[in-house]
């Protein structure tokens, strides 16, 4: 029955791209909707078992629009909630992120100043009760759908506290508030004279905020110079984009062209207001998480010379999307142009209209993108997002360190230090001292540690590829078991070992038990080697305007 529905759905798709292309009739479109009509009625009526047809024509749906771009998606009555809030960072609840694990929801992180922080709800709660009614076994949509409501309306939370005495079963009164999600979790001085801003998304309000943070940082600060955090932004609103270009840029500079189907589908974008800081040194700071409205804002400033980028290639998305209202109270959100940025690069990295035999696709590779020239004249490729003026280099993250991260054992050690210490100092004079470290160390159980070893690993491998090809031996099986000797290290001896890559996420995790998102960012950028190479860069401005004045030119 799916096979059907994605044979129908893919017949309709192909035929709307080919009217593109060869401008096909109305009537063949009217015609394969009809085809598509009559196999929905026929399976609905003579199908051997009972279907859920509304699940079956969005499955049909889904196939359609997933052959296009990853972006364009068909937004039923009970998601457009989900999406508004993605959109203008706003809904009513008692904002705290919350995550599922072992078959239940708990709270992971209420926002600084939050109803549920006041609450005094903690990261780890087990979240057991809402108004009554049990919500262990439920998902995390199920539970989000509970704390949300209207500003204003009561709820009742029941939660379970681990590491208090005994367990503690706790309930507490939250009444629900207008929660604006921050665009901007954190501002701060670093490197004694300069500005930091981290930028997470891109909402109604992120532009409001970035002004609050640059007028506080340049007029209460003083700062010589700024960094704008823009890794891990998966963008947003195209137009906080432009206005925040604004906020660097000359009133009526070009900052972005966007171009749909048609030769009059073109729009062009340019800052409308004073800058705040039009000659303030600037570094952005960008990664592999950096994508469409970021990389506008990225781009532009590298485009103009405006500002040196720092950290890894971006995403690469040159797509724009908008939402179309459909029957039914739905939405599409539809890809309906791509955009070029000032010095005319597209930035994007894949090209969904062309795809393998098999359906998958690829980045484009760097030998087939194209030069273009910023306004001073150094050279910038297209084609695969936006490539940094200074590249750092990460060290490569331990097995361990990855299985201390994914598995909870930081989380569950913050809690629990939490739970024993009322307070700590302040952030940048705290430690992870040889007592917490050691600490941390006892509280894992060797047991439930899931420590893929590598090396371990890859031995066994051999061993076995060995006996295949006919080299099993005694002696070589003795070497073998000799090398397993060598490699096979306690679990106590590898957190050791790794203990300078492990520390800074218990730092990050203690910090933010108490001090909320801000502590957490804060103690991030104590071991942020990333942040500190675009500190370096400021504090020389020799180099920062050297970088931005490259005579590269052909």
């Amino acid at each position: 029955m799916k096979k059907l529905f994605y044979t129908a759905a893919a017949l309709i798709c192909a035929i709307l791209v080919a009217q593109s292309a060869t401008r096909s009739k109305k009537a063949d479109i009217a015609a394969s909707l009809d085809i598509f009509n009559a196999i929905v009625k026929e399976i609905q009526s003579n199908y051997v078992d009972s279907i859920d047809a509304q699940k079956s024509v969005r499955t049909a749906i889904d196939a359609m629009l997933g052959s296009l771009d990853p972006y364009t998606e068909y937004i039923p009555q009970d998601e457009k909630a989900d999406f508004r809030t993605m959109s203008s960072g706003q809904y009513g609840g008692i904002g705290s992120f919350i995550m599922q694990r072992n078959g239940n929801v708990y709270i992971s992180g209420p926002y600084l100043g939050s109803p549920a922080a006041r609450a005094g709800l903690r990261p780890g709660d087990l979240i057991m009760v809402i108004n009554g009614d049990t919500v262990l076994g439920k998902t995390t949509p199920e539970v989000s759908e509970k704390l949300k409501g209207p500003a204003g309306t009561s709820l009742s939370v029941t939660v379970k506290r681990p590491y208090v005495s005994t367990d503690s079963i706790i309930t507490v009164d939250i009444t629900r508030e207008k929660i604006q999600n921050p665009s901007v979790p954190y501002y701060g001085v670093v490197g004694n004279n300069l500005g930091y801003i981290q930028l997470t998304s891109y909402t109604e309000t992120t532009p409001n905020e970035v002004k609050l943070a640059i007028d506080s940082l340049k007029n209460r600060h003083h700062v010589k110079g700024l960094i704008l955090d823009l890794r891990e932004n998966g963008g947003g609103l195209l137009e906080s984009a432009v206005k925040i270009l604004g906020y660097f840029l000359p009133k009526g500079t070009e900052v972005l062209r966007t171009r749909g189907k048609g030769v009059l589908d073109e729009k062009v974008y340019k800052t409308s207001t004073t800058p705040l800081v039009p000659d303030m040194p600037l570094v952005v700071l960008t990664d592999a998480g950096t994508a469409s409205s970021s990389e506008i804002t990225a781009g532009a400033l590298q485009d103009l010379d405006r500002a040196v980028i720092v950290g890894n290639r971006s995403f690469g998305k040159g797509l724009v999307q908008t939402t179309r209202e459909l029957p039914y109270d739905g939405l599409l959100k539809v890809t309906m142009a791509k955009y070029y940025i000032p010095s005319g690069r597209l930035i994007q990295a894949i090209d969904y209209s062309h795809r393998n035999e098999d359906g998958s696709i690829q980045r484009i590779p760097d030998s087939l993108t194209h030069e273009f020239a910023t306004k001073g004249g150094r050279i910038v490729r297209d084609g695969g997002g936006i490539t940094p003026d200074i590249t750092v280099k990460y060290p490569e993250l331990s097995r361990i360190t990855y299985n201390v991260v994914r598995d909870n054992w930081a989380f569950d050690f913050a809690n629990r230090y939490r739970a024993e210490h009322p307070s700590i100092p302040p952030i940048d004079q705290f430690e992870i001292t040889d007592s917490i470290y050691n600490q941390f160390k006892q509280s894992i159980d060797p047991d439930k540690f899931n420590y893929d070893k590598v090396c371990e690993t890859i031995l066994e491998r051999l061993r076995e590829a060995a006996k295949i090809e006919g080299y099993a031996s005694d002696s070589l099986d003795a070497q073998f078991n000799n090398l397993a000797a060598m490699l096979k290290h306690p679990l106590d001896k590898d957190l050791d070992t790794h203990r300078s890559a492990i520390a800074p996420f218990l730092l990050r995790e203690i910090a933010e038990r108490y001090y909320y998102q801000p502590g957490a960012v804060r103690a991030a950028l104590r071991n942020d080697i990333c942040t500190d190479s675009a500190i370096n860069l400021l504090h020389d401005p020799i180099r920062y305007k050297q970088i931005l004045t490259a005579t590269n030119k052909k």
